[in-house]
């Protein structure tokens, strides 16, 4: 059972920062309220892929500085670790704003396009980038069994498309809508208790 609390560590620590409202976030509840439900569901998919490419990225890339980067790799846990912290500042310091959705606002006019612009802005978001750095630096294992780097990039995809796809139905129908709405300061807030946390043992870790 020991084997499997990194992964499960990884896939919690990913989920929080999905549920923390940013980019992502908005582009699919935009698409989803603007354009039609099945538009919001494929720029889900479309996070889920770039999730993935970004969880492999991360696999890989930790993999060859735990070998060989030594104080590379220590930066890269402090950096990472400050930039958590900041974030969970940022959430919690916003946690009480609200998300204003404008009609007509999403790009895509169709699936293909939803799907494609959904996978671009998850490509381009730099808070994932970062989420995804830090969380991997931080919950890693400095052994990791093999198995975790191949079972990590799709399970990414799959926590990812179906958390964007709930979001997506969600934000279509008028009563989820209105309860997630008057829940989000205290999920806003759980997730930057969350983040901060992990940030700060990030950085006592490198020292």
């Amino acid at each position: 059972m020991d084997h499997f609390l990194p992964l499960f560590a990884i896939l919690g620590a990913l989920m929080l920062g999905a549920i923390s409202p940013g980019p992502s976030f908005v582009f699919v509840v935009r698409t989803a309220v603007a354009q039609s439900r099945t538009e919001g569901l494929a720029a889900a998919l479309g996070m889920g892929v770039g999730a993935m490419l970004y969880g492999a990225l991360a696999v890989l890339g930790l993999r060859t500085l735990m070998q060989d980067g030594g104080l590379l790799f220590t930066a890269l846990k402090v950096a990472g670790g400050l930039y958590l912290v900041y974030l969970a500042w940022k959430i919690w310091s916003h946690a009480a704003d609200p998300i204003t959705v404008e009609a007509g606002a999403a790009p895509a006019a169709n699936p293909r396009k939803a799907f494609t612009f959904g996978l671009l802005t998850q490509l381009s978001n730099p808070k994932i980038v970062a989420v995804f750095g830090a969380v991997f630096a931080a919950l890693l294992p400095a052994n990791p069994e093999p198995w975790l780097y191949w079972a990590l990039p799709p399970l990414i995809f799959l926590q990812e498309t179906l958390w964007y796809a709930i979001v997506a139905i969600a934000f279509s129908a008028a009563k989820p809508r209105a309860i997630y709405l008057s829940a989000k300061l205290w999920v806003d807030r759980a997730a930057a208790a969350f983040i901060g946390i992990l940030g700060i043992r990030l950085i006592i870790d490198a020292r």
